[in-house]
């Protein structure tokens, strides 16, 4: 499979944010990863489906949406409808993870699910019949720029061997704290989907990206 990046939305230059998404699409990002926060399940909060729909008409890329709220069943199909292809929900979230999912598979998104750093890694394994991918924080989720929890490795081990005992392809994803020192153990434990922000953001996008993809 592939290796991807999806570049986090919330570590780009919100003052030219079109022309700096413009930028990392032609710099070659795979995704875009659109972190929506509601200020309850995390504490911050980012952006509504409006302007995700808005965000869409800048750039082709297929949007990879982190929902961090507390009730995603509200919000999905607005979500879907702002122009989604990925739909990522939170196993702790409040509201039923199954049902969650229905709704993606039948708005036609990507289903996915995500856990947070502090969550044991069998919580994704009812799931693995019905995703496209998993998440796995690297950070605690809510805010960008942290630094990667280390235990976080062993964490995507374990998922990845829950992967191919699966049979199914599915995407391992990883966000929080992936940088040029961090990532090569990243993809050695699995990770073939790796969403930065802070790292490619910062100076030159091209340069960045080119540097990531070299050490795929």
């Amino acid at each position: 499979m592939k290796t991807l990046i999806s570049i986090s939305m919330l570590s780009a230059d919100f003052t030219r944010l079109g022309d700096h998404l413009k930028e990392a699409e032609a710099a070659g990002t795979d995704w875009l990863h659109v972190d929506i926060m509601d200020g309850h399940f995390v504490p911050n909060i980012t952006m509504g489906p409006d302007q995700v729909a808005q965000i869409r008409q800048s750039v082709d890329l297929p949007f990879d949406v982190h929902l961090m709220i507390t009730h995603p069943l509200a919000y999905i199909e607005r979500f879907a409808k702002a122009g989604a292809d990925t739909i990522t929900v939170h196993v702790e979230a409040d509201d039923d993870t199954d049902a969650c999912l229905d709704l993606i598979e039948n708005l036609g998104c990507h289903p996915a699910v995500v856990i947070s750093p502090e969550t044991p890694v069998d919580a994704v394994k009812p799931y693995l019949d019905r995703v496209d991918m998993v998440l796995v924080m690297g950070v605690h989720p809510g805010f960008g720029g942290q630094s990667y929890i280390p235990e976080t490795t062993e964490r995507l081990k374990a998922i990845r061997a829950m992967i191919d005992a699966s049979g199914r392809d599915i995407r391992l994803e990883v966000d929080g704290g992936v940088n040029f020192d961090t990532l090569p153990e990243i993809l050695e434990a699995g990770a073939d989907t790796i969403v930065s922000g802070s790292c490619l953001f910062k100076g030159d996008i091209q340069s960045n990206i080119d540097k990531f993809k070299q050490l795929f």
